[in-house]
């Protein structure tokens, strides 16, 4: 019997699935484990508030151009390889930083990183699809589809509780032994028989029909930039109990409208949702901005953001599977991975010097702008998308 009889028969609950929900889940929860506790590691070594955020910078503009080739690399070499390969080498680097006492190195490393997590993102979204079968394929999705936004959730309550309690160092020689773990988990799934890509199809450049939802994803990558690396630094500064408060309650926004949609459906034309999702993203980031308090501020404003930030990821994504000739969506995707990668790097850099030199509700201030001017972009693409009648589609897939 084949892995996919096997697969078929038994439903979509099986090993080689639950293998890529926990692997996802980790991606994730141990990104968003450093994103907040990089910064704050640097800081200790004496980094300004401004040159703390330059890791989150540099590592996603590894994950950015990573993202225009990783996904045809996985095409290619096998998505399972891709991941044992991705895995093995991002141990070595967690061990790297467990140990490193000079802060360039983490600058100089974090690109490489975030290669390597752009190369996990992509394959295991494409291998979770291949071994679903076609009548489990949108429950098996939907569920996957929550493993991403869970790991943003734990990652950085576990990182902001582990380092005070264990150290940096440790913590990263903890988080190195469980991708060693995985590792070795990943050589339980099906193996794919690599496949030629003529080079001329990995390079499309994307149509036209592509640059306003690159747009809409650039202004928002640009708004969340500052948001994990600066975000629990405010908290530190105001002295609350929960320094991960906010990245929690995003997280959980994100779960909750993803939830709530599954069960209630998008309607026919789910980009007409797009603009809706950005206007609750824009007021939850203004609320981080301009409402009073500490606490109180992180937890309402998180939640807001998370929902309306999360479903705008997924409807883009779906808006360019419907708009977006077959042979042209791997170039799509791409682009956007790019843009919301690269855009989030700048964000970083941008709103943390402007953090730094004006205060932390300056900052978000702006933020909250580059999300508002996303807007009437977002209306003009649902005005212009054709309709999507093909059954329902998993929401959160593409971005955790």
């Amino acid at each position: 019997m084949t892995d996919a009889e096997g697969t078929r028969r038994s439903g979509f609950l099986t090993v080689p699935f639950a293998i890529l929900c926990a692997f996802y889940f980790l991606v994730f929860a141990a990104g968003y484990q450093l994103f907040p506790v990089v910064p704050l590691h640097l800081r200790d070594l004496g980094a300004s508030l401004a040159e703390s955020g330059r890791f989150q910078t540099a590592f996603m503009l590894g994950s950015g151009l990573g993202s225009l080739f990783t996904g045809p690399l996985g095409d290619r070499l096998g998505q399972r390889r891709v991941l044992r390969m991705a895995s093995l080498v991002l141990v070595a680097i967690l061990v790297a930083y467990a140990f490193l006492k000079v802060r360039w190195v983490f600058y100089l490393l974090a690109p490489l990183h975030g290669v390597l997590w752009s190369a996990l993102r992509t394959a295991s979204i494409a291998k979770v699809g291949s071994i679903l079968p076609l009548e489990h394929r949108a429950q098996g999705l939907s569920l996957f589809g929550l493993t991403g936004p869970g790991g943003v959730a734990v990652g950085p309550l576990v990182g902001l509780w582990l380092m005070p309690h264990l150290g940096f160092a440790w913590m990263l020689i903890l988080l190195a032994g469980v991708f060693a773990v995985l590792h070795g988990l990943i050589g339980a799934l099906p193996k794919e028989a690599p496949r030629e890509v003529e080079v001329a199809v990995l390079f499309h450049w994307p149509d036209r029909a592509v640059w306003g939802t690159v747009a809409v994803m650039t202004l928002v990558g640009l708004g969340f930039g500052p948001i994990p690396p600066y975000s629990a630094q405010e908290a530190k500064a105001l002295g609350m109990a929960w320094p991960a408060a906010f990245l929690t309650c995003f997280a959980l926004g994100m779960m909750a409208i993803r939830g709530l949609l599954a069960l209630t459906g998008m309607g026919r034309r789910p980009v007409n949702l797009l603009p809706f999702m950005l206007f609750l993203a824009s007021a939850g980031y203004a609320l981080l901005a301009f409402l009073p308090g500490g606490m109180s501020r992180h937890l309402l404003a998180g939640l807001i953001y998370g929902a309306g930030y999360g479903m705008a990821h997924t409807l883009l994504i779906m808006n360019i599977f419907a708009t977006t000739a077959p042979d042209r969506v791997g170039a799509a995707v791409g682009a956007l991975f790019f843009a919301f990668d690269a855009a989030t790097a700048f964000g970083a850099l941008g709103l943390g010097w402007a953090m730094e030199h004006f205060g932390f509700r300056r900052g978000w201030a702006i933020g909250a702008v580059l999300m508002a001017f996303s807007i009437p972009v977002a209306r003009r693409i649902a005005r212009k998308s054709t309709a999507i009648t093909t059954g329902p589609v998993p929401s959160g897939i593409l971005e955790g």
